[in-house]
C-alpha cells in the first residue's frame, strides 16, 4: 500500500522538487474556512506558495481577499483575478510607484497597503496625488513582534493624519502578530488577549473621535481562529494552505494536511552511516537551526553537514538504502523552502503530471 505522498512516475522527477497535493490543498482550504467562522473573514497570505494555481483554488473556494508581502507577489495575485490584494509590506523607494502601476494596470482590483510613520506618510500621499489616484492605507501597529509598526499606544495621531491627507483613504488597523506561538490554547488565548487589548483600545478611540475604521486585519497562521472570533478582524493565515512541520509544532490542535513534499534521492554514502542527499542549502530552506526536513522513513535521521547542494545524514538505516533511492521529506519553514524552486510539480491521483512555475518567487515580473 503506498504512502499517500508517494508518486508513481518518480523516474520523470530531477531532484530536488517540491512536490504539492492539490486535493490536499482543498482540504486546508475548507478547514480555514470553517475554523474562521466564515470565508469572508479569511485574507490568506500568498507568500508561503506564490502560485496562481492555488490563487485560483482559494477564489473557487469562496476567498477573494489576499495578503502579499512583494509587488511581484502582488501582480501574480492580481493577474490570477484576485479582486482584493493588501501589500501587507510598507512601501518604500520605487516601490511606491510600482504599486501605483499596479493600481492603474489592474484597475478592476482593489489595491491596499501598509504606513507606519508621518514621514512616509506624505510621501505615499504625494506619489498617490501626482498620479491622480488614491492609496487606501493600514496602519501598521507593532504588537510586540518588534519587526514592523508602531506601538498602539502612539498610533492615534498618525491615523489622524490619514485620514485628512489628500491621496490616501484610511482602510483600517494592520496588526501581525507572528510572535505568538505556543502549542498550550490557554496560553496563546492569554497571550493574544495581553497583545491585542491595545488594538482594541485604539479601534474604538478612533471611532469616539467619528474616525473610519473599516477593518482590521491580523494575525499569522496559529493565532487566526483566536482572532477571527473578533467583529471586524479579517485574519491572513498562510501557512496553513500547505503546512510545514513547525506549524504542526506549535499549532497541534489545528490539524491540517502537509501538502507540500521535498522530493529528493540519495546521491552518495560516503561512510556505512551515512547518506548525502541532494537537498541542500538550496532546495530546503536554511535560516532555521537543523532538523530542517524530516525525512519519512529516516526518522532517526540526524543532519551531520548541510551546505549549498549536500545534506549528509547519519543513520543506523544507511544500508537499508542505495545511491539513486528517492526521499521524502516535510520541511520546517515551507514559504522560504518555496522561493528556492523556479517550479513544483502539481500531484494528482499519486501522479506528478503538471510542472507550476512558481511566478512571484520572483523580485520583479513585469511591473
Amino acid at each position: 500500500m503506498p504512502n499517500w505522498f508517494d508518486i508513481s512516475n518518480a523516474d520523470a522527477v530531477s531532484s530536488p522538487a517540491v512536490l504539492l497535493y492539490p486535493a490536499r490543498i482543498e482540504q486546508n482550504l475548507q478547514r480555514m474556512i470553517d475554523m474562521a467562522g466564515d470565508v469572508k473573514r479569511l485574507r490568506p497570505h500568498v507568500k508561503t506558495h506564490k502560485l496562481p494555481q492555488i490563487i485560483e483554488l482559494k477564489r473557487k473556494a469562496g476567498i477573494h481577499k489576499f495578503k502579499v508581502s512583494t509587488i511581484a507577489e502582488a501582480e501574480m495575485a492580481a493577474t490570477a483575478l484576485a479582486e482584493d490584494i493588501l501589500l501587507a509590506y510598507q512601501p518604500v523607494g520605487p516601490n511606491i510607484g510600482r504599486l501605483i502601476e499596479l493600481m492603474r494596470r489592474f484597475d478592476r482590483t482593489r489595491f491596499s497597503t501598509l504606513v507606519d510613520n508621518q514621514e512616509n506618510l506624505q510621501r505615499i500621499a504625494r506619489a498617490a496625488v501626482s498620479a491622480n489616484v488614491v492609496i487606501e492605507l493600514y496602519v501598521d501597529l507593532n504588537v510586540g513582534m518588534n519587526r514592523t509598526g508602531i506601538a498602539p499606544g502612539d498610533a492615534a495621531a498618525l491615523y489622524r493624519s490619514l485620514c485628512r491627507t489628500a491621496g490616501v483613504k484610511a482602510a483600517g488597523l494592520h496588526a501581525y502578530d507572528g510572535h505568538l506561538r505556543t502549542p498550550d490554547p490557554q496560553a496563546l488565548q492569554k497571550a493574544v488577549d495581553a497583545a491585542f487589548a491595545p488594538v482594541w483600545t485604539l479601534r474604538e478611540q478612533l471611532r469616539a473621535e467619528s474616525l473610519p475604521v473599516p477593518s482590521v486585519i491580523a494575525s499569522g497562521s496559529p493565532t487566526f481562529a483566536l482572532l477571527a472570533q473578533h467583529d471586524g478582524v479579517e485574519v491572513g493565515a498562510g501557512t496553513t494552505v500547505l503546512w510545514d512541520f513547525n506549524q504542526s509544532q506549535s499549532s497541534p490542535d489545528h490539524h491540517f494536511l502537509h501538502a507540500a513534499v521535498l522530493f529528493c534521492r540519495i546521491i552518495s554514502k560516503p561512510l556505512p552511516d551515512r547518506l548525502c542527499l541532494d537537498l541542500g542549502h538550496k532546495a530546503v530552506a536554511s535560516e532555521m537551526p537543523q532538523p530542517r526536513v524530516r525525512l519519512f522513513g529516516l526518522e532517526d535521521a540526524v543532519a551531520v553537514t548541510h551546505s549549498e547542494e549536500h545534506l549528509v545524514v547519519q543513520t543506523a538505516r544507511a544500508a537499508e538504502y542505495q545511491v539513486g533511492d528517492v526521499v521524502y521529506g516535510i520541511p520546517y519553514h515551507i514559504c522560504p523552502t518555496m522561493a528556492l524552486h523556479s517550479e513544483v510539480w502539481a500531484v494528482h491521483e499519486g501522479q506528478a503530471d503538471e510542472r507550476w512555475p512558481v511566478v512571484a518567487r520572483s523580485r520583479r515580473i513585469t511591473v
